[in-house]
Formats: C-alpha cells, structure tokens, sequence
C-alpha cells in the first residue's frame, strides 16, 4: 500500500495549510502521497458557471473601491477555496497553496516552524483543535474547542484561513499575540507566544509511580513512528511492565501506512480499517503480523483533539474489544485524501475513499465514542510523559489529570506493583 496520510479532522477546514504557523496534518482523514494533474478543459455543461465567476470577477476587478487589495493570486486562491468548502467536507477536502505544501512536507518529517496549533474553521471562527506536543502553544496551556479571535490586536471576523496564517506566521523568535475565546467560561484572554522551530517527538513513555504500568504517549503518526514504537515496546517488555496506558489525546494523526503498522503492535488479527469507496466498495486492510503488545493489558485515551490515524487506532483497538477506550468523543476525521496538483504548485486535496472501523462504524463527521466517558476539570491539562520529572503518587493524585487516573485505577488489578 503507498504512503497515505491521514487529515485530522471532523467539520475543519483548511487547516492542513496551518503548518506554516501550526502544525498540521494534518490534517484530516487518509492522503495518497502519489500525485495527480486534473484536466484543465472546462466542461460544457459548466460554461455557464465559469461565465458567472468571470463576470464577478470583472465587476469586482472595475468597480471595487479599495485598488490595493486587488490581488489576482489571493482572489484566485480563495475562489478555489470556496470551491472546495461548497463540498461541505470541511477539514477533509482542502485546497493548498505552494508555500502550505512545502511546509507540510517539513511537518510529516518530523519537525516544523510556528506555534503548533491545528486549527480549522467553524461558522466563520477560527477554532482550535488541538495544541502540539513540545509547541509554544501547548506550553502557553492552549486547549481545543478555544476559539481565536484576534491576532496581534487585528480582528479575524470575515478572513478565510489562509488570511488568518499569515497574520499568525512570522520568522522564527519572533512573538505573535492572540486573544483567545474560551466558549466554556464565556471569558478571552490574551497570549503572547513565541515562533519557534520545533522537532516533534512522536513516543514517549513514563512508568507511573507506584505502579508497573506506563503511560506510552503517541503524539503523530508521522515517518518512522512505527519502528519508534516497535523500540519503545521493546524496552518495556524488559522492564517487566504489566499494563500500558496508550494516550492517544490530542493527536491530530498523520500517515496511513504507520496508523496501520502501528495499530498492529497492539492486534494479533482480524482488521485495523475499513475502506469504502465512491461506488461502495469495501475493502479490508488486515492486521500486520508481529505485533510486540498484542496481550498486555491496556486502557487507551482520547479526547476531542484526537483525529485521524488516532481515530483508526482506537476505534480498531476498541472493536477488538482489546482495550476500553476512556476519555471524551473524538474529532471525527474520516476521509482517504489524493493530492491533485495543480499547474503553479498548489493543489486540491480531495476525499476519495471513507475509512470505517472494523465493524463498519463510520467516523466521519462523527467521531468515536468512548466506552468510558470521563471529562477533565476546567483549566485542567493532559499529564503527558516527561512534563513532570520528579512525579511521584502525590504528585500525580493532584495533578488533576482525572482521565490518567481514571484509566489508571482501571488497570492498577493487573498492573499495580507488589
């Protein structure tokens, strides 16, 4: 199977391009690295249509008053956008400029510049999706569902999402101010961060104090995650661990072939998805075999910001009835993307197939829905591994992490040390 990558995310909009700026990727639901030139010809029976665009782009082009923002590229581009969010597959389908495809390609590498927030847009507001791991945004203690009102003192009301990239992308240690709606408490505040370069840690694992389980973070699923994993397995199988923790919050996905091989350390058999195509055709994708945790106890998290190749991980695991799933509904990513080039370097990314879970449950526009549904306190923060060097059982009781907990006590029958 080629490489494919996964977008992130129920109702979102452009927001793969965020990488500029944030990270992405991704966006949304599965992409086909391989790339495709559409005709260019104008069918007959859409003249018409494309007079009636010609003819507002001639009036606006004469008469606007404001000669300065006359801009053919932009217009250009946020036509092709329009085009696009018409399909109402918004955060899936998505039109990508040249410069949001370099830095895409940058992102699915392993390492981007920006503040690492994934965003998309949802009856004209900008909303977060979720923050990244290591991310100035994350540090500054950004959630999802916050809504982005202003950046640098400008208000975004009226601008499409690449309009909003640019105001928050800038050279890297340089600051950017954005005002930040909190829908829960009806309260915005403003947060100054700081551009940075940041090199994405995929796995990371921390054995939970007074316990012989682990919390085993999987924050993307970008090149390479799969062995990392594989690796990861390995040291704690040395370690005599008895129960593992698989926290798939705020993860916004990424490519289809490591969700697949990375699913498949936790499986023995049967399927990790399901793809239907236009005409209705489903096609399993099996299980690799060789998985290194395919008995081990486990409890797996997710929240809202879990998308994508997070969302077929889970919902493989959870039809399996290998693990309970633990947490808040996931985003609802569930698109096979194929990147269609277009002739100055942009491109069209459009849903071509819909994934399903093993037993046929579609998470488009839906999400997964934990079997056990626990919310964190407002102001409250996932507790990921490595935040906290020093954590002791104290330490991690206040935390106020109650999903962790939550999932921590599940397990602690069969995993608590003796």
């Amino acid at each position: 199977m080629s490489e494919q990558k996964l977008g992130n995310w129920k109702k979102r909009s452009i927001t793969l391009g965020l990488i500029l700026v944030l990270a992405l990727i991704s966006l949304l639901g599965s992409r086909c690295l391989s790339i495709f030139s559409p005709p260019a010809d104008i069918p007959a029976d859409a003249a018409p249509d494309f007079a009636l665009m010609a003819e507002a782009w001639n009036t606006i082009q004469k008469v606007y008053v404001d000669r300065s923002a006359l801009k053919p590229k932009m217009m250009t581009y946020g036509a092709i956008n329009g085009l696009v969010n018409s399909l109402g597959d918004t955060g899936h389908s998505t039109f990508l400029t040249p410069e949001m495809l370099k830095e895409d390609r940058k992102y699915m590498g392993g390492s981007y510049k920006g503040v690492g927030i994934e965003l998309r847009m949802k009856n004209g507001r900008v909303l977060i999706v979720s923050p990244l791991d290591g991310s100035p945004a994350q540090k500054a203690g950004l959630r999802s569902g916050e809504i982005i009102t202003m950046v640098d003192g400008k208000h975004l009301t009226g601008l499409n999402i690449i309009q909003v990239v640019k105001l928050i992308s800038g050279p890297v240690g340089t600051p950017v101010t954005l005002t930040i709606f909190d829908p829960v408490n009806g309260k915005s505040t403003k947060v100054t961060l700081i551009r940075a370069s940041i090199k994405i840690d995929n796995i990371r694992w921390k054995r939970l104090p007074g316990s012989r389980i682990v919390q085993l973070r999987i924050a993307g699923f970008n090149k390479g995650v799969t062995t990392a994993l594989q690796e990861a397995l390995n040291n704690l199988n040395a370690h005599g661990i008895k129960g593992i923790i698989l926290d798939l919050r705020n993860n916004p996905g990424g490519l289809l072939d490591e969700a697949i091989g990375s699913t498949s350390q936790f499986l023995a058999k049967g399927n990790v998805l399901l793809e239907k195509d236009s005409a209705g055709k489903i096609t399993s994708v099996p299980v690799k075999p060789g998985g290194l945790a395919t008995h081990i106890p486990m409890v797996v998290l997710v929240n809202g910001g879990t998308a994508s190749a997070a969302e077929i991980m889970a919902g493989a695991i959870q039809d399996a009835g290998r693990a309970k799933v633990l947490g808040r509904k996931t985003f609802g990513t569930g698109t096979v993307l194929r990147q269609f080039k277009l002739s100055d370097g942009s491109a069209l990314l459009l849903a071509v197939r819909e994934w399903l879970t093993p037993k046929g449950h579609s998470i488009w526009h839906k999400g997964i829905t934990p079997n056990i549904v626990v919310k964190l306190p407002p102001g409250k923060q996932p507790l990921l591994p490595g935040e906290e060097k020093d954590l002791t059982p104290a330490k991690l009781e206040s935390s106020g992490d109650t999903q962790l907990l939550a999932a921590l006590k599940l397990l602690s029958g069969e995993g608590k040390a003796r």
